[in-house]
């Protein structure tokens, strides 16, 4: 919490300043600060779109990448020292980007997203894909001002191993109704009905079943903390779902589902331990080394989350870059941010599996992907956004309000009311907090 304090103090002593940055005489004197989050996709995907910005612009880039790039950029943050430009999610436990967005602390990038694309002559918003950059995680504060660039996307869903579907002949469930059919189906054999990496990937999960049970409108309800959602018919449907669910869990996945086991519980679909997970499409590459192991047969399905009162949904996560209000280069952080959107950029990322969302990204598409990211194709609607930014409030945010204790409600140390009662009265906090 210390550092968290020390944090948002640094940024709003230095915001009156660094709003406008620091614009240098000619591209070749500039170096740029680039820190990049080491995920999946690895760093020297961030090391060759350097060297080919730098090869369109003249413009240097000084890069960072870690896996745990919080750690490496906090310290220099608290002493006004800022990057240029950084690719780092929201929805990380460090949270941040969040603390970032709740001090006010990003450049606006509306300019930016109207420049032509190095290298090109079209510019960023005519190149990235609808929805991408009016949604509440890139536009925070309910401003239609867009504050961060939407990066690499993947439809998220539940995966399943489908040589065993195929095996038993079993129907993949469109609707909740079918769903608990095969769960009694499957602990007929001995076969969980679901299981879960950590509790934190309930977001996507609970983000696209919002959708599902009652579209956009019951979405934005729960995530704009709008009074009695909870208590409508579709939030006791969604409760009823949590809570039933909760029972259909594979009984090992709480104890697992950490930093350190996580890919036990993935492993259960893949030895047909349990039928479904959520995930997104990053799990075929993060499990390739299990498939020499596998003593059964296997094959990655995927399928949207099933319909409760609406069509089935999947959500569509995304990653984000963006500049640091404090960054010492602004305009030519906003080039390196453009070239993000460039084909040569795009295709360099989607090399590693990580793809943009501009258009046409589908002509680079092979393996695997052709199916995960087809879901929209096959009857799925795609969910987007996620919770509502909102000032601090101490012991109280996100994750642990209503991702966290799900492993508590599968391990029957909570029930499904101790849970309502929570996100309950974090949520009325939140609303009275909102930022914007």
């Amino acid at each position: 919490m210390k550092k968290f304090v020390t944090l948002l103090l640094t940024v709003a002593m230095i915001m009156s300043l660094a709003i406008c940055g620091g614009v240098s005489a000619s591209a070749d004197d500039v170096t740029i600060k680039v820190a990049a989050i080491e995920t999946a996709y690895g760093s020297q995907v961030w090391a060759d779109v350097a060297a080919a910005f730098e090869a369109e612009t003249g413009i240097k880039v000084e890069l960072t990448t870690d896996q745990n790039l919080e750690d490496v950029l906090t310290g220099p943050m608290q002493n006004g020292e800022f990057p240029d430009v950084v690719h780092l999610a929201t929805g990380r436990p460090a949270g941040l980007t969040e603390q970032l967005v709740k001090a006010n602390a990003l450049y606006p990038l509306t300019d930016t997203l109207a420049l032509t694309i190095p290298g090109e002559d079209v510019k960023v918003s005519d190149k990235i894909a609808g929805g991408f950059t009016d949604n509440n995680i890139v536009a925070p504060y309910g401003d239609g001002v867009t504050y961060m660039a939407p990066m690499f996307y993947s439809p998220c869903g539940l995966f399943y191993n489908e040589k065993l579907f195929a095996e038993k002949g079993w129907e993949v469930p469109t609707t909740w109704d079918e769903m608990w059919e095969l769960g009694d189906k499957a602990a007929e054999e001995g076969i969980a009905l679901f299981t879960y990496p950590t509790a934190g990937y309930y977001d996507a999960f609970m983000f696209a079943l919002m959708n599902a049970i009652g579209g956009p409108e019951f979405f934005n309800a729960i995530t704009t903390y709008e009074e009695g959602a909870w208590d409508s018919e579709n939030g006791q449907t969604l409760l009823a779902i949590l809570d039933k669910l909760a029972s259909y869990t594979h009984p090992s996945t709480p104890a697992q589902a950490n930093n350190q086991d996580f890919t036990k519980n993935q492993l259960m679909v893949m030895t047909n331990d349990a039928l479904f997970m959520p995930n997104g499409t990053w799990i075929t590459g993060e499990m390739a080394g299990a498939l020499e192991t596998l003593e059964n047969d296997f094959a990655w399905g995927m399928t949207a989350v099933p319909a409760a009162g609406e069509a089935p949904y999947s959500f569509c996560w995304f990653e984000q870059a963006w500049i640091p209000a404090g960054a010492e280069h602004i305009a030519e952080a906003e080039q390196f941010v453009a070239f993000l959107y460039s084909d040569v950029a795009a295709e360099i990322f989607a090399s590693a599996g990580a793809m943009q969302p501009i258009l046409g990204i589908a002509d680079m598409l092979e393996g695997e992907n052709v199916l995960f990211y087809s879901i929209y194709d096959n009857g799925a609607k795609a969910a987007m956004g996620g919770f509502a930014a909102f000032g601090e409030i101490p012991g109280v945010d996100v994750s642990s309000t209503f991702f966290t204790p799900i492993d508590s409600l599968v391990a029957g140390t909570i029930t499904i009311d101790d849970y309502a009662e929570q996100v309950k009265t974090n949520s009325a906090m939140m609303r009275d907090n909102l930022l914007g």
